[in-house]
């Protein structure tokens, strides 16, 4: 489908336009103590949110992570704030996105190396530089009939969001350019 027919569509039935869902923030450190104390402190900062710690599925000797151990922290932003904070950090990746970053059902992911790239973010040496993961969940009015509790159904096909509709979205909402 064109860009044309895709926006011909929203504008006849506003169920197809796209919404963003969530956004996931992730930053995998590796080992529990100190470092994982610091990057929870950094996510908190930048979402204003609690992140939530996430634990190690297995043992791996060689990294010398402990199955149970945790080692990650993560934050999920939804509505207004998940909006808000990918204005926010698009700039960082100069506001291009490549089309590998979407995956086939118009979900899409890219990484942040250094924090401190975000604007209005100050170096704190006693902090240091975190990196992160970012993952955007697109979704379409009527998606719920798959997760509710009571009636779930399957979505047809015809409704299944496209990697080529979710980029359209971002490249009007976001302002984000697909290369």
């Amino acid at each position: 489908m064109s860009e044309d027919e895709i926006r011909k569509a929203w504008d006849e039935h506003p169920s197809l336009k796209p919404k963003i869902e969530k956004v996931v923030v992730n930053i995998g450190v590796g080992k529990s103590g100190e470092p994982l104390e610091k990057a929870t402190k950094v996510l908190k900062e930048l979402t204003g949110q609690n992140p939530c710690k996430r634990k190690a599925k297995k043992t791996v000797r060689d990294f010398g992570i402990r199955k149970g151990e945790p080692i990650a922290c993560i934050v999920t932003l939804r509505k207004q704030r998940a909006i808000e904070f990918l204005k926010k950090v698009l700039p960082v990746i100069d506001n291009k996105l490549s089309k590998g970053c979407f995956d086939r059902y118009g979900n899409f992911s890219f990484g942040i190396k250094e924090h401190i790239e975000i604007p209005g973010v100050k170096y704190d040496p006693d902090i240091g530089i975190y990196g992160m993961d970012i993952c955007v969940s697109l979704i379409r009015p009527g998606y719920r009939v798959k997760n509710r509790r009571r009636g779930k159904a399957k979505i047809g096909l015809k409704h299944i969001l496209k990697p080529e509709e979710a980029m359209m979205f971002v490249k009007e909402t976001l302002g984000v350019e697909i290369v």
